[in-house]
């Protein structure tokens, strides 16, 4: 006896066009350009988690860098400084200090600025 597909092939299309949500047109409605666009939103969405990480420590630099500034230091003294005196503090929690507690910036500042 043969064994016809129609059940899994009814599945695996299902599967694939339930992940097309949000597509338009024939990218939505056809299986075939359905799965085309899945697989290309899979890449795009892979590589875009890395590049999200880029540009977050981009976005962190411009902060501490801004905020530096104010307080009459650049951003390359200021880090080389931290690292000379030991101040383990990161990017991302630098540049949360800088825009939401200034004081506590310019606390880190003042101590890299002492001799």
């Amino acid at each position: 006896m043969r064994v016809k597909r129609g059940v899994a092939a009814h599945a695996k299309h299902k599967k694939i066009l339930n992940k097309t949500k949000g597509m338009q047109h024939y990218r939505r409605r056809s299986f075939r350009l359905g799965k085309q666009g899945v697989i290309k939103a899979l890449r795009y969405s892979y590589r875009d988690r890395r590049n999200k990480k880029r540009d977050l420590r981009a976005l962190w630099i411009t902060r501490i860098n801004n905020a530096a500034r104010e307080n009459g230091i650049s951003y390359s003294q200021l880090i080389a400084g931290m690292k000379a005196k030991n101040v383990n503090v990161d990017r991302k929690i630098l540049a949360d200090l800088a825009v939401n507690n200034p004081e506590a910036f310019k606390a880190i500042v003042a101590a890299v600025k002492e001799k």
